[in-house]
């Protein structure tokens, strides 16, 4: 990163709002303001992809990996913008304060945007910015549009199901479809085109004032989306157009039983023979939403668990190695090195450190996998790390410092974080204690999530990974107490040189 920064995650559906998630509104810059005025100069967000109900509002599970998430469209910029007037948005319902509850969210919010759409269809498709927007992301977006058009005026249960003619992307029967949807189509331009529109705005004002927004491109895209729908020929799909191999990871840190995704896999030499075209066109796209990108699980470049489709573990695959360097360098061939962060969590072989080690390439280390059985030798621990890592309290995929301390955490465990501080530590100085170590510590960036700041338990977790429901709804009730912590991160960051 090359130079020594702190910032805080925090995913925007975690924002405070009226409307039921957080978005791209006030509270947003509100955020912005405070990471300013406390010295932090990074905010760290997790994909903001649409997400679906059918896959538990999963940020890395989507029906698309390029477009944005609808609901987290603003309804106060959309006044401003004079899409809707103020009465359209004063009764919303009475959604939970420190949840997000997606299915009466989505509802109120999908209606409010329709309502907007409608209002203004006569003079939208004659808009020269939307025109433009259309124009540059019609390599995505009309695929993406058609999609969710088929879906909508279907029951099929995945795109597989779909009428042969549609399923295998038969030119005519795709430009049948289009005219006869074409209104529900320019619908759906037109929220991407909201959505892209409030997200550069909310950067701009970011970067405006010193703030760089980390990005996080998930490895895997979702079977049913229109990444695979329309790109069929670089993932492992049988003659019925199924997966022929599924995603996952052996056992790790955050299951005994390895992780089955169910995503499709990549097919490595098709993706070759074309340059690698769809990655360098995704990862474009990331770049310009993003200052930096957190490449997940990337230890898949380099080799990749592949399950035969039908398995209900993870434990019955195999790792399948791949040609790192020919997709490497391709792709800094084209993008510059700095902008990249490598995930290297989990069961991560001599390959894979070799790897980002030959690229330069920071990878991540979290404090609460530093006290484990390899203490003090652990690769995690402050005292054993460099300084080109991102050091991290702990993920969205883990529990909450204090989370872990009350209900994970043995009285090993936390006998070593007493002595490797040599101080008396408990529930009421956990947090902060961490968060003073990872600032201290060698690593140029210290990530630090909202919950460890706050002090919250796991109530507050955002995601367990291998489970299917009660994840990702975790909300602010307010930013109001935050303004409490603006001199002790400034302080912090500051003394620290990373201010």
């Amino acid at each position: 990163m090359n130079e020594r920064a702190s910032g805080i995650l925090l995913h925007i559906t975690s924002l405070p709002s009226k409307y039921g998630i957080g978005d791209l509104g006030p509270s947003s810059y509100q955020f912005v303001d405070f990471l300013s005025e406390s010295n932090q100069r990074c905010w760290q967000v997790l994909p903001l992809n649409p997400t679906e109900m059918t896959y538990g509002n999963s940020p890395y599970s989507c029906p698309s990996a390029f477009a944005g998430n609808p609901l987290l469209i603003s309804p106060e910029l959309i006044i401003d913008e004079g899409y809707l007037s103020k009465s359209d948005i004063i009764d919303p319902p009475e959604f939970p304060n420190d949840s997000v509850d997606f299915e009466l969210a989505s509802s109120y919010k999908i209606e409010l945007l329709k309502t907007a759409f409608e209002t203004n269809l006569k003079s939208i498709a004659q808009y020269g910015d939307f025109k433009k927007f259309c124009l540059e992301n019609k390599q995505w977006l009309d695929d993406y549009c058609l999609y969710i058009s088929i879906k909508s005026g279907t029951t099929y249960e995945t795109w597989q199901n779909f009428p042969k003619d549609l399923r295998d992307r038969n030119s005519q029967s795709l430009n049948r479809w289009y005219e006869k949807e074409e209104h529900f189509i320019l619908y759906n331009k037109f929220l991407q085109y909201i959505f892209f529109k409030q997200w550069n705005s909310l950067r701009k004002y970011a970067n405006d004032q010193g703030i760089r927004i980390i990005g996080d491109i998930p490895y895997y895209v979702n079977y049913d989306s229109s990444d695979v729908w329309a790109n069929q020929e670089i993932f492992k799909l049988d003659e019925n157009k199924k997966p022929e191999f599924i995603a996952g990871v052996p056992p790790d840190y955050f299951s005994e039983t390895g992780q089955l995704w169910g995503n499709p896999v990549y097919d490595w030499s098709r993706l070759k023979e074309t340059q690698y075209s769809w990655w360098i066109k995704r990862i474009a796209h990331n770049l310009s939403m993003f200052d930096k990108l957190r490449l997940d699980h990337f230890r898949g470049f380099v080799s990749y668990w592949e399950v035969k489709a039908g398995e209900t573990t993870a434990l019955n695959g195999e790792w399948i190695h791949l040609n790192a360097k020919a997709f490497l360098d391709t792709l800094f061939s084209k993008f510059n090195k700095s902008k990249f962060i490598a995930e290297d969590l989990g069961l991560i072989t001599e390959d894979v450190k070799d790897t980002i080690k030959h690229y330069n390439l920071p990878g991540m280390k979290i404090l609460l996998f530093a006290f484990g059985d390899d203490f003090p030798y652990g690769d995690y621990l402050p005292c054993n790390i460099n300084n080109n890592c991102l050091v991290y309290t702990g993920t969205h995929d883990n529990n909450t410092v204090l989370g872990w301390w009350n209900e994970e955490a043995g009285d090993i465990e936390k006998n070593r974080v007493s002595e490797y501080l040599k101080k008396e530590i408990n529930k009421e100085n956990i947090n902060w204690e961490l968060i003073e170590v990872a600032m201290r510590s060698r690593a140029d960036t210290v990530i630090i999530p909202i919950q460890d700041i706050l002090s919250l338990g796991a109530s507050a977790r955002m995601n367990t990974p291998s489970t299917t429901s009660g994840n990702w709804a975790w909300k602010l009730e307010s930013l109001d107490f935050l303004s409490e912590f603006i001199e002790k991160l400034g302080v912090l960051s500051k003394y620290n040189d990373r201010g």
